[in-house]
Formats: C-alpha cells, structure tokens, sequence
C-alpha cells in the first residue's frame, strides 16, 4: 500500500490513511515536499513515551553508562515474597 500521499489525495482519502497510519508511517507531500506525517496512536505514544524518558537527567545518565559497558544488568527477582 502507498506510503506517501499529496495533500489533494490525503484529503480525499483521509478516513483510509489514518486506518493506515495504525500500522504504519504515512508521508503527506506538498508540491513534493513533505509537509506533515500521520502517525498511529501506539506509535505516537511511544514517541512521547521517549521523549519523556530522554529528558530525565538519570535516565540519560544511565543509558550512556549502558551504552559504555559500564552498567552490571541483575536478574529480576519476583515481588511474591
């Protein structure tokens, strides 16, 4: 299925590509430039998710010592006691 629409045929197929954009990143083109994107909902979250994430000074902290080998990972152990 395109992945990429002109603005003319987003507007005239709108209820179909925000169908698609649940499974996929859809492209809107003006004039053959891109001027907008139509993102899924669960995608949007995770954006936003990361977005989040990455702001935090610990969490960025922590993934670049991750990233530099430099974090020991530790098993899990259940809550049930």
């Amino acid at each position: 299925m395109k992945t990429t629409y002109s603005v003319s045929e987003g507007q005239a197929n709108f209820p179909r590509i925000v169908k698609q954009a649940e499974d996929e990143l859809v492209t809107i083109e003006r004039r053959g430039t891109v001027a907008a994107f139509v993102v899924g909902r669960t995608r949007m979250e995770a954006i936003a998710e990361t977005m989040e994430l990455l702001a935090s000074d610990s969490f960025r902290t922590t993934l670049k010592a991750y990233r530099a080998g430099k974090l020991v990972m530790k098993p899990l152990v259940s809550a049930d006691v």
